[in-house]
């Protein structure tokens, strides 16, 4: 059981895409309504998408990221927080934490599809090279 558990951690890890397919589909057949199914998934995904990341470029490049990955996160929720502060009389946390985390979702989302574009591509040309 130890041994399947962690096998389906590394999966959803590797492919976070992978989890928000089966997490829509779940929200889907249980009856949630689109926009919410979709944002319940991408509420899922962004938290794998925070270990991700980091790992992909990690495996790529030999570069750690965490650390700068997390201080972007917190410097973008400032900035989302203080738009929101010069913006509206006073400020709904949880509208604005699901504003900042949806925000997160795409960036992340953007960075993970853009590594592996250029992951597939730096394979392909090493093969190249070595024939």
């Amino acid at each position: 059981m130890k041994e399947f558990l962690h096998i389906v951690i590394s999966i959803v890890i590797f492919c976070p895409i992978l989890l928000f397919v089966i997490v829509y589909l779940i929200s889907r057949k249980i009856k949630i309504r689109g926009t919410h199914a979709f944002g319940a998934a991408s509420d899922m995904t962004t938290f794998c998408l925070f270990f991700s990341v980091p790992l992909a470029i990690d495996v790529l490049w030999n570069i750690n990221v965490s650390a700068l990955l997390v201080s972007l996160a917190i410097m973008m929720a400032m900035v989302f927080t203080y738009i929101d502060w010069r913006t509206k009389k006073e400020i709904e946390v949880k509208a604005l934490l699901r504003k900042i985390w949806r925000f997160q979702f795409l960036v992340l989302s953007t960075a993970y599809i853009v590594i592996c574009i250029i992951g597939v591509i730096q394979s392909v040309i090493e093969y190249l090279q070595a024939v």
